[in-house]
């Protein structure tokens, strides 16, 4: 459901809540997704999205999916300057470089890129029935009423075969390539949102998907969203 014209399926998304944007709605839930790398935030995903659609009010507005990629492709159809989308990469935090060559016209500054994906990740959040992976989107909408948090995490092992399986790496490319995504993703939160993505007080729920399958982390998740926005969803 994701993988097949998923950057359509937010197009869609954004222009069914942009026509009638002056209309009273009833406000569904946002999950944001924290993850260890080759947690499988995907997969979780994928299912969680098939299991709210069934559930939620309101089927003719789908349950979409936004992750960095995603997100960039968004931050061009928001007619932002296109050398914005060059500089999303999680690990691009250096904020001397950045005030250097924003002065020699090379590319905005850092906080310029964040402050423009921030209100992006705000506004999907307030449409609901989003579920944004990653990029601070948990601290972004923390205080948000419909927002809610989840960190998915795994054992060393399971995660290595994970990054194997889906980029047909060896265990040493996925042990390298886990280090580096952890580490850019935690220098990302930290050096914009002064947080840890280790911080358990940050989530509502923390998911060791070693220790469930896929489909009962997003069974999981999905009972405890009803459960807490009931009035969102069929009975």
């Amino acid at each position: 459901m994701l993988a097949i014209g998923a950057y359509e399926k937010c197009k869609q998304y954004i222009n069914l809540h942009s026509l009638d944007s002056d209309t009273k709605k009833e406000i569904f839930p946002c999950i944001t997704i924290s993850r260890q790398t080759g947690s499988g935030s995907y997969e979780v995903s994928e299912k969680l999205i098939n299991i709210l659609q069934n559930k939620s009010k309101n089927p003719d507005i789908p349950w979409t999916y936004f992750n960095k990629e995603l997100i960039t492709k968004v931050v061009e159809e928001f007619k932002l300057p296109k050398v914005f989308s060059n500089y999303l990469a999680e690990d691009k935090y250096s904020h001397i470089s950045d005030a250097v060559n924003e002065l020699l016209g090379v590319k905005p500054a850092e906080w310029t890129i964040v402050h423009k994906s921030t209100e992006i990740i705000l506004q999907l959040a307030r449409y609901g029935k989003t579920i944004i992976v990653g990029r601070g989107s948990n601290v972004i909408t923390d205080k948000l009423p419909n927002s809610f948090h989840v960190r998915l995490i795994a054992p060393i092992d399971h995660r290595l075969k994970h990054v194997q399986e889906v980029f047909n790496f060896t265990k040493t490319e996925a042990m390298d390539y886990i280090k580096r995504e952890d580490a850019n993703r935690q220098k990302y939160l930290k050096s914009h949102f002064f947080r840890e993505p280790d911080d358990p007080t940050l989530y509502h729920l923390t998911i060791n998907t070693g220790k469930l399958t896929y489909q009962e982390c997003a069974m999981l998740i999905a009972d405890t969203l009803t459960k807490k926005f009931p009035k969102c969803f069929v009975e």
